[in-house]
């Protein structure tokens, strides 16, 4: 069984690069095709979540940083924050 934690989406210029953290129960091999599958189901499954709830509008905004550049959180669900995260973060971007 394996636990999706979290995606991380970073757009470059002329990539994507997606960050999976998921918890699983230690049977693949990091080397492995099966492990390359599994990391690929998890990050199309939690994307297809993450747009579902989008288009539902049960999104909050959780965080806010930033002068020029700017760093919002989106959180779809209830419960969905990372423990710790504030309404609003004060301190400008670093």
């Amino acid at each position: 069984m394996t636990d999706l934690k979290r995606l991380v989406l970073e757009y470059r210029t002329g990539e994507l690069v997606v960050r999976v953290l998921y918890r699983s129960n230690g049977e693949a091999n990091p080397g492995t095709v099966r492990r390359r599958r599994e990391v690929t189901d998890l990050c199309r499954q939690g994307l297809k979540d993450a747009l579902e709830q989008l288009q539902e509008g049960d999104v909050e905004m959780v965080g806010t940083s930033g002068f020029t550049t700017h760093e919002d959180v989106l959180c779809t669900g209830r419960g969905f924050a990372p423990s710790g995260l504030h309404k609003k973060t004060t301190r400008g971007a670093r």
